[in-house]
This record gives structure tokens, C-alpha cells and sequence, in this order.
């Protein structure tokens, strides 16, 4: 099967990722994008269009800036561990120009219907309806490859809240929050204690009279900043923990986990103590909230019974007058321009590796970044784009449906540990899920091989942050500067915060290295001859 041309739909993260792997593949990509600028969510618009979903002008990225790049254009060394919006938009536009993406797409052009091409069954071909300048007009593409993301659909469940239609205040969703402006003096309640909720309740409490932020189950809240102040991804999310917690039973780990997150501040004397274990269901970034309840400018409350003309009663029996309510209720999948029977969609269920629709006779279309990984999103769909263009390619073929659907199914069965959430049936563990879709494409890091010949390079893979380099190192796609990205990263998280030079000992600093060195050597080694002999 010869691929050619390729519809990207979406010029956001995930969409920049896959014209970048077409073109480095010698496919011809079309990306449509239905705005006028790259970036998807993180363009902030102080006026969007009905419908835009966007950033608010505060937010800055959950993901450090080494666990978030692309895996062959690391952020420059002085850019902050963790990105601004507009940090991260400049960091977009200099990817674009650097690999030459812009006149790859086509914005302000509305895809209006994507179907089966009349002879899809030999051609595996798509007919993808565009509109631009109000017209529209139909393309014939060998590929599709949908970038849209998962984050174009508000999910406001007003009919759960009894009440809210008499509410004379105003409501609105998160999506729709930009800044604190309109909420000065007012009381606010914020419902849901997502990442956006804790924002957004800790953001206004600043400038408002009261806030007020419900939540059914509670949540556990981690802190960007973790042990010595280094970035919480790049010390947790390494493949020596990852082996640790293979072996470690899953209470222990809930256990040590839910002890660190209380030993900052203990979670049931704030309000926020979950119904979970923080295992089995997302957790929340929020390094304000704890310091705004202490100070008395948030209130957390239980779940909303029924609204009144001027306030809201909670399922405690409390009551709170309230200005204004926002609705931190999250996001729901939408693709209005797939047919309903074309058999792609089956609820969103059935995906190879979250990818492709098994349903369909030829591998020629492909979801890129619509998981929800707990880790960063670009690295994330930019290794799905390369495993699905050597698809698109015939380079690698997929299993049979039988396998697919059975590995469908093991998902399925590993999901049941979660708490059940319509909306979090894509959750994915980071490292696991990397190392899934390298093994398809055959470029997951080859430690024993590693640790033959590159000894310094193997223990940094192996107890450093497992960051987007590692897969550039061997097979389709290696990247000359992928070694030396990996044993500068630790300098690149350092530079940012070393804007005060102060003097250390030598002496001292070169003794803890090679302690650190020689353990390091003796641990990797243990766990090396102990996964070998497993």
C-alpha cells in the first residue's frame, strides 16, 4: 500500500507533530485548521469564536519542558521548567519554522465531513469535505490522520443541578474563563476540582469576595515543584520507578504516595480528602490551592443539592449566596464531521492502542493525541504519528483483528482498577504507554545493549526522566543529537533557575558525584541481571 497524500485535521500539538513525521517520511500532509493561527488550545484569545474552546491568560503547563518537548527539538535551555502559554506558543512557531510546517496548512478551512472513498475497500482512500472562504470543496486523500484532540466539546451537565435555571446569577463553563476581571467582589462557586477548577477557584479568590469550590470525591493535590525542587515528572517519571512499582504491591505504593502528598498538608483536614485511592483515579496539579484555603479565600464544599434565585444549597444542608458559578465539569470526545455509521467511532471504544479503528478494512485513518496520558501530550502523539505514518507506509502492519480486539480488551480490563468516568476511559500511564507504541514502531531503547557500550548513556535512560529523546535514539526516525540531549537535559532543567550564581566547593561537588556515580553503576547493574533473569 503506497500512501501519498495525507489529511492532518487540526493544527495544534498533536497535528504539528504529524506534518512534521509525513514530511520526514516523504508524504505529502494537508492540515486543515479551522482557525487562523498553530498552537489549538494553546492560543489564548481574550474573544474567541462560539465554539473555540482556549487558554485563560494565567495558564502554564502541568508537564516540565524536558518531559514535554518534541523528541528531536528540546526547548531552549533558558525557557522556565514549566511553560507559559505564550512561552509555549513561541516554542510552537519556532518547531513549525524550524521544520518548514506552515505552508503544510490550510487555516480557516472547517472540515465539514470526512467518509469512505466509493472503492475504500481496495483504495483504503477518504473523501474529506472542506470549507474555506464559504465554500466548500472535496479532497481525496490516501491517509487521514485526526488531530482535532479532546478538548472541543464542554461538557456542562446543568441537568444534574437542580435549579440552575432560575439561578438569576451567572454561569458559564471553564473553558469560557479568561481572567479574574469580572469576578471582583463577587461570590463565586467553582464546581469540579479538576486542574482547571483549582485554577481557575485559586485565580479569582484573589480578587473576589468569597470562592467557594464543590466537589463530589474529593482529589489528591500534587505540586509542580517536588524533592530538592525539581520538576514532580522528571524525578517521578523514570524507568527505575517504573521497575520499583512493577515489583511493589499497589497498596505500597498508594500508601507512600498519599503519605508524601500529606506530609505538605493533610488532605482531610482541608476539605479535600478523596473517596479514592490515588491510584485509581486522576489526580490534580495545584500548587496555590492548599495556601488559598489556609487563607480563608477558598471554601471547599460537598456536592450541589439545588440552586436557589441567589444561591446554592450543598448536600451538607449548608447554604451560600453566590454571584456567579463556574463550571469546572470537564470535556466531552466530538468529531461532528465523521458519519455516525461509517463504523469508525463505535463509541470510542474500540481503538487499537488507542489509535486505530478496528472496524475498518484498511489502516487509513488514525486518532493522534486524544488519550489522556498522565504525562505530557506531545510527546505523547508525536510517537503515535511515526508508528501510524509507517503504517500509513506498509512499513508495519497491525495485527490481526483478533489480536487487536484482544489487546482492546486488556485495556479494557486494566481500566476496571479505575474509577469509572466516561470521560477517562483514555487514561494511560505515561512510560508504559511510550514504550507500547515503541515496540510497534521499533524504537524503544535497548538498555542491555546500552549498557555494553554506553554505559554513561544507559544509567541516564534508566534513572533519569524518561523523556521524549529516549526514542530517538535507534530504529525509524534516530536523531543524530538524541544522546546528547539526554546527557545534557539535567543542565537544561538546571540553566532556567540559575539566574543567582553562588560559589559551591569542588571539592564537595565532585565527591558526591562519584559517590553518586559508583551506586548509580552498582544499582543498574542489580536490575539489569535481574530483569534478564526474569
Amino acid at each position: 500500500m503506497s500512501v501519498k497524500k495525507v489529511a492532518v485535521i487540526g493544527a495544534g500539538v498533536s497535528g504539528l507533530g504529524a506534518i512534521k513525521i509525513c514530511l520526514e517520511e516523504g508524504l505529502q500532509p494537508m492540515c486543515f485548521e479551522k482557525k487562523n493561527d498553530i498552537g489549538g488550545l494553546w492560543i489564548y484569545e481574550e474573544m474567541p469564536e462560539v465554539g473555540n474552546p482556549g487558554v485563560y491568560k494565567s495558564l502554564t503547563s502541568n508537564t516540565s519542558k524536558e518531559m514535554t518537548a518534541f523528541s528531536d527539538y528540546p526547548f531552549p535551555d533558558h525557557y522556565p521548567n514549566y511553560i507559559h502559554n505564550t512561552k509555549m506558543m513561541e516554542y510552537l512557531r519556532m518547531y513549525a519554522s524550524h521544520f518548514g510546517l506552515m505552508k503544510h496548512i490550510q487555516f480557516q478551512s472547517k472540515v465539514c465531513n470526512v467518509r469512505k472513498h466509493p472503492d475504500f475497500s481496495s483504495s483504503g482512500q477518504w473523501e474529506v469535505v472542506v470549507e474555506a472562504n464559504r465554500k466548500q470543496k472535496t479532497y481525496i486523500f490516501d491517509g487521514v490522520m485526526i488531530c482535532s484532540g479532546h478538548y472541543n466539546k464542554k461538557n456542562l451537565p446543568l441537568q444534574d443541578f437542580s435549579g440552575i435555571q432560575r439561578f438569576q446569577g451567572r454561569y458559564l463553563h471553564s473553558w469560557e474563563y479568561k481572567h479574574p476581571d469580572s469576578f471582583v467582589g463577587k461570590r463565586v462557586l467553582v464546581i469540579g476540582i479538576g486542574n482547571s477548577g483549582a485554577d481557575v477557584a485559586g485565580e479569582i479568590s484573589r480578587v473576589a469576595e468569597q470562592v467557594f469550590l464543590s466537589t463530589r470525591r474529593g482529589a489528591w493535590i500534587w505540586n509542580r515543584v517536588w524533592d530538592n525542587g525539581n520538576p514532580m515528572d522528571a524525578t517521578l517519571f523514570t524507568r527505575y520507578n517504573r521497575v520499583i512499582q512493577k515489583f511493589c504491591p499497589k497498596f505500597l505504593i498508594n500508601s507512600w504516595t498519599e503519605n508524601k502528598l500529606n506530609s505538605r498538608f493533610n488532605h482531610a483536614n482541608y476539605g479535600l480528602q478523596a473517596t479514592h485511592r490515588i491510584l485509581d483515579y486522576k489526580t490534580v496539579f495545584s500548587d496555590d490551592l492548599p495556601n488559598h484555603i489556609i487563607t480563608g479565600r477558598v471554601l471547599m464544599k460537598t456536592n450541589v443539592k439545588e440552586f436557589t434565585e441567589t444561591s446554592a444549597i450543598f448536600e451538607d444542608g449548608t447554604e451560600e449566596s453566590i454571584d456567579a458559578v463556574i463550571f469546572a465539569t470537564g470535556y466531552n470526545f466530538s468529531f461532528p464531521f465523521l458519519d455516525d455509521d461509517s463504523g469508525i467511532l463505535d463509541s470510542q471504544h474500540s481503538m487499537f492502542k488507542l489509535v486505530f479503528p478496528v472496524q475498518l478494512e484498511k489502516p487509513t485513518l488514525a486518532f493522534i493525541g486524544i488519550l489522556q496520558p498522565a504525562g505530557a501530550i506531545i510527546p505523547t502523539s508525536e510517537l503515535q504519528s511515526r508508528w501510524v505514518v509507517h503504517v500509513f507506509k506498509g512499513l508495519k502492519k497491525l495485527p490481526s483483528e483478533s489480536d487487536m480486539l484482544a489487546d482492546i480488551n486488556r485495556r479494557k480490563r486494566m481500566a476496571k482498577q479505575f474509577v469509572k468516568n466516561p470521560r477517562d476511559v483514555r487514561q494511560v500511564r505515561y512510560i508504559d504507554y511510550m514504550d507500547e507504541i515503541a515496540c510497534e514502531l521499533g524504537v524503544k531503547p535497548n538498555l542491555l545493549s546500552l549498557l555494553l557500550w554506553d554505559i554513561k548513556l544507559a544509567i541516564e535512560i534508566f534513572y533519569g526522566p524518561c523523556t521524549p529523546y529516549q526514542y530517538r535514539l535507534q530504529g525509524p526516525g534516530k536523531w543524530a543529537g538524541a544522546r546528547t540531549a539526554i546527557l545534557t537535559q539535567r543542565d537544561r532543567i538546571l540553566k532556567p533557575l540559575r539566574t543567582r550564581m553562588l560559589q559551591h566547593s569542588e571539592a564537595a561537588s565532585s565527591g558526591l558525584f562519584w559517590s553518586k556515580s559508583v551506586c548509580a553503576i552498582i544499582l543498574f547493574c542489580v536490575f539489569m541481571l535481574t530483569i534478564t533473569l526474569m
